[in-house]
């Protein structure tokens, strides 16, 4: 284990111990109190610089991805071809396949926003944000309210814990009709396809613990192209169009 990682871990015993502690209301109150001001500087910078980007995309995809891996081309691949469609693109501003989405947007001369989030280890903003479009989140709750207010739809590649979640909430907010039920483009057949079985077989069929019509909130291609036909066909049957 590396000296950073260990340090994380004792950091992560600190708070567990930290959360068994009685604390008296004064210190309760006043950690608190901070903390709110915190979260609510976050909304408000994140929505001063967000409420004026136009007709976004976001790209949610793994840290570690590297450039010689074909996800990362395909990334970048999605990123061009949205742009050159008059989409904007969000990412969580770090490595991998959120550098390989910026770096797409920034050639295609479009939009190129990163909403970073503060991490002991792998998140450092890539170089292919536009400077002020570049936010920083200690709060990943707030990062996401970001993702899914100023996204007009969802391009998922292969990655871990982070983005399941960010596919899942984008998912349950549609499914909840607290959003628009905006396209969700999972990219990767061979990727995706076991997730895709299981929802399928053990949350459906088994279990019964979505709708049959819960399947269609997102669809599964292989290509840049199909993914991007999938967000401009969507939006052409509302006659919208987007513009830089």
């Amino acid at each position: 284990m590396s000296q950073d990682m260990e340090q994380y871990a004792k950091s992560g015993e600190e708070k567990i111990k930290e959360a068994f502690k009685e604390k008296d209301w004064v210190e309760i109150r006043t950690n608190d109190s901070w903390a709110l001001f915190k979260i609510m500087g976050e909304f408000v910078e994140g929505y001063e610089k967000m409420s004026r980007i136009g007709p976004c995309v976001s790209i949610f995809g793994s840290a570690r991805t590297k450039p010689d891996n074909p996800y990362y081309q395909l990334g970048v691949d999605v990123a061009y071809k949205l742009t050159q469609q008059g989409f904007g693109i969000i990412t969580g501003g770090g490595p991998g396949i959120m550098e390989a989405g910026n770096k797409g947007a920034k050639a295609g001369g479009g939009k190129s926003v990163g909403l970073n989030i503060e991490l002991p280890f792998e998140q450092e903003p890539n170089p292919f944000i536009d400077p002020d479009k570049n936010l920083d989140f200690d709060y990943f709750f707030v990062r996401k309210v970001m993702f899914v207010k100023y996204s007009q739809g969802f391009v998922v590649l292969p990655g871990g814990f982070g983005t399941l979640d960010e596919l899942f909430e984008s998912l349950t907010l549609i499914q909840t009709y607290k959003i628009g039920k905006f396209p969700i483009v999972l990219v990767g057949s061979s990727y995706w396809s076991g997730l895709v079985d299981w929802m399928k077989e053990a949350v459906l069929a088994q279990e019964k613990n979505i709708n049959p019509q819960d399947l269609d909130l997102f669809k599964v291609v292989d290509s840049a192209d199909d993914a991007v036909k999938i967000i401009v066909d969507f939006y052409s049957q509302y006659s919208l169009k987007p513009n830089f």
